[in-house]
């Protein structure tokens, strides 16, 4: 038998090399009668080369192939697709502070973006769009612009998508036009009472509100814009003269009624799926010098729905008139928080409701300096409302 352990590698051939063709009898090892020829030995050198090199090749290919699926199951799972990391942006795309961006003011729905746009420009959610439209369907990336974070049901949220943080937007200052016709052109991210501050300073101020003024216009604009002018000059998407959108295809495009109409009046109160809006013209008109402000308690519906149709029926009874429901005494005393005079919530928390639900109207009289002492004069052919506020 071979046990010479100085050529363990010759253990290795098994199968080649026959025991029978080795003479152990002297202390080197010789060949008997039927020596390997030197070509023999050569081409099994060569296949076993071959041999092995197949396999190391085989090998690669399968160490290559698994981590190309890990890449592509992570990317799946993180829901991130890498060519938004290829962006030229003037902003920034953030993918790991993003759950500010899965909470609204309904606080009903969580849904975590997989990125949040912060944009300088215009351009930079123009580009992210249409990257986004250029991926295709397959990709199931969504698009949400996102302004103070008021929404009700999720409508600002991107489930795995990209959230756009509308409030980081730069773009030309506030510009407010005091001649001849009155209007203001504002970002889409701007806020209300952002720009009430700014009228005033030129004597304007916007001809419909909402009730809450930390809201901004591209999302008051994308619903309605409901508010109490609205039954003199209608909602705020009614006093808008033109808009700047970027549409789903990352189109950057300029409307109005008489410009590209069908995408004007499709993007106002469009929730959003037509377009987002950038960039709004809004009318104006001259502010009043002083404002009577007037809050009306009901216990009775019937009384309180007869009320508010009469007065905005009617003709010069009130400039803001808008009606709302109180649960309990405890809705009642927080809702008069914002009350003028330090002495309302006292004089409200004395109205007896005894737990039923309360109904409230909210009114406001403008007033010039010229008409200061018709303040308090009340027509004789309405009904009587009972002032809380003085």
């Amino acid at each position: 038998m071979l046990q010479n352990p100085s050529f363990p590698w010759l253990l290795h051939l098994s199968g080649f090399f026959s025991q029978r063709n080795w003479n152990c009898k002297t202390k080197h090892l010789q060949p008997l009668a039927s020596p390997i020829s030197s070509g023999k030995l050569m081409r099994y050198t060569a296949a076993s080369f071959l041999r092995q090199n197949n396999m190391l090749f085989i090998r690669s290919f399968m160490v290559l192939f698994l981590c190309c699926i890990t890449v592509k199951i992570n990317l799946c799972f993180s829901g991130i697709p890498y060519s938004l990391k290829t962006l030229t942006l003037d902003g920034h795309l953030n993918f790991d502070e993003v759950h500010n961006a899965a909470r609204d003011f309904g606080n009903r729905y969580q849904l975590l973006p997989s990125a949040v746009l912060h944009p300088n420009s215009v351009s930079d959610i123009a580009t992210t769009v249409k990257h986004i439209w250029e991926m295709g369907s397959h990709s199931e990336l969504t698009v949400a612009a996102r302004g103070h974070g008021h929404s009700l049901q999720g409508q600002a949220q991107a489930h795995q998508g990209v959230v756009i943080n509308m409030e980081s937007l730069q773009g030309p200052k506030m510009q407010v036009y005091a001649e001849n016709s009155f209007y203001v052109d504002v970002s889409g991210g701007e806020l209300w009472i952002n720009i009430l501050h700014e009228s005033v300073k030129y004597g304007l101020a916007p001809k419909s509100w909402t009730d809450y003024l930390h809201l901004t216009v591209g999302g008051t604009l994308s619903n309605a814009g409901i508010s109490g002018q609205a039954f003199q000059h209608g909602p705020q998407i009614s006093n808008v003269h033109q808009l700047e959108v970027v549409t789903g295809k990352g189109e950057i495009i300029n409307c109005s009624e008489k410009q590209n109409s069908e995408l004007f009046h499709s993007v106002l109160g469009g929730l959003g799926q037509f377009g987002i809006i950038t960039r709004a013209r809004i009318s104006l008109e001259p502010a009043p010098d002083m404002v009577k402000w007037i809050r009306v308690l009901y216990s009775d519906f019937a009384t309180f729905a007869r009320d508010q149709e009469y007065l905005i029926s009617a003709e010069k009874t009130f400039d803001y008139i808008e009606g709302f429901v109180m649960v309990n005494r405890t809705g009642l005393l927080n809702n008069w928080r914002s009350s003028f005079d330090p002495q309302d919530p006292v004089q409200a928390s004395q109205f007896k409701s005894d737990g039923q639900t309360l109904f409230c109207l909210e009114l406001a009289k403008y007033i010039n300096k010229d008409e200061k002492d018709l303040v308090n004069q009340v027509r004789g052919d309405g009904p009587q409302l009972a002032d809380l506020s003085t």
